[in-house]
């Protein structure tokens, strides 16, 4: 697989994500549903935006381990939360596990009126190998 990132400008650098990610000769591609702060046990979490972020990018990195692929191949990641305010201050949080990672994604912020139940933040991703 060979990934090319397009970055016209330097400003999303310091925002952890890339402009667009062209993707050639791919052996797979994995469509990740929304991860949520939701347990093993399908209980939906009423904790803070902090844990529910940390639970929903555990949640993640295990379809997609288990799915055989890596973080590394994120390529898309779309974010959606109840409320951007109370995210803001936690989204290093994000840009650590990206920077740890190497992942360069090009990415979506969306604040929706609601996600399922208590849920306040919800990661979908699109990763290849």
């Amino acid at each position: 697989m060979e990934k090319r990132i397009i970055n016209p400008w330097e400003w999303q650098n310091e925002r952890s994500y890339v402009q667009a990610v062209e993707v050639k000769n791919p052996q797979g591609t994995l469509y990740v549903s929304g991860q949520t702060a939701i347990s093993a046990d399908g209980i939906s979490s009423n904790e803070d935006m902090e844990s529910q972020l940390k639970l929903a990018i555990k949640n993640l990195e295990q379809v997609i381990t288990e799915a055989g692929y890596e973080c590394s191949g994120i390529v898309r990641l779309n974010i959606y939360t109840t409320a951007t305010h109370e995210l803001w201050p936690h989204f290093s949080i994000i840009q650590d596990w990206a920077a740890k990672h190497n992942i360069k994604q090009a990415t979506t912020l969306m604040e929706v009126k609601s996600l399922f139940e208590t849920l306040k933040v919800e990661l979908e991703a699109t990763v290849v190998k």
